[in-house]
């Protein structure tokens, strides 16, 4: 599996607020949880273009990661801008 535990917790203790492999829930590390599938499925569709059930699921995850980038811009824009610069996301 390309997605293992060890490296959730990797991202969630990277990016989320609190510095731990438990801050699950915090913006911050699901936009990062999100850019890490995103990235995955972007690599398997090169491989495979005519997958087109991945690709749905894609555009699925690039939605929820830009309603929560929304929601991080309106409310803390500070930590907005240090997640898509630490991220290296175009927005």
């Amino acid at each position: 599996m390309y997605l293992t535990s060890e490296i959730k917790q990797e991202l969630f203790k990277k990016h989320g607020i609190k510095k731990a492999s438990t801050d699950t829930g915090s913006p911050e590390s699901q936009v990062a949880l999100f850019t890490f599938r995103i990235n995955s499925i972007n690599e398997h569709l090169k491989l495979f273009p005519k997958d087109h059930h991945s690709r749905q699921g894609l555009l699925k995850l690039v939605g929820k990661r830009k309603r929560l980038l929304t929601y991080l811009q309106n409310n803390a824009i500070e930590r907005y801008r240090h997640l898509i610069a630490d991220l290296s996301i175009r927005k």
